[in-house]
């Protein structure tokens, strides 16, 4: 009942515009501390939703499409670094060489992932990216 009243108060102020709210709460028997911050959503709604950049073609700096984008990794480090997976080669599935590139190392502009100095064989020859299992 406490953390329902908590949680309940966290959410009032959240609401009521408090910047950052501390709730104690204990999972399976351990304290935790969960801070909530203040997000601002009309620039976080700016951004780029992984839903809409998976499948995307990639093209470098003379428009050559290069490859298309498979997925968006958040690395399990500290640094949460994001990596965009990109398949190169291959025909409709087959064949397909996966390669992990610094999603910080695309460039977006108007709806168009470019890799400016990349060509398919320079990606063809970076280690090929393996789904864990």
């Amino acid at each position: 009942m406490r953390n329902l009243q908590s949680c309940t108060l966290l959410a009032a102020a959240l609401f009521a515009g408090t910047l950052a709210c501390t709730l104690n709460v204990h999972a399976q028997g351990a304290p935790q501390s969960i801070t909530e911050r203040r997000t601002d959503v009309v620039q976080l709604a700016s951004g780029y939703r992984a839903s809409k950049l998976t499948g995307a073609d990639v093209f470098n700096k003379n428009k050559d499409t290069i490859g298309t984008v498979d997925d968006l990794i958040v690395s399990p480090g500290g640094d949460r670094s994001t990596y965009a997976i990109l398949s190169v080669g291959g025909f409709l599935g087959m064949g397909k060489h996966l390669v992990a590139v610094p999603f910080n190392d695309l460039q977006i502009t108007n709806r168009r992932v470019v890799l400016p100095e990349a060509t398919k064989k320079s990606l063809e020859a970076l280690p090929e990216f393996k789904y864990a299992d």
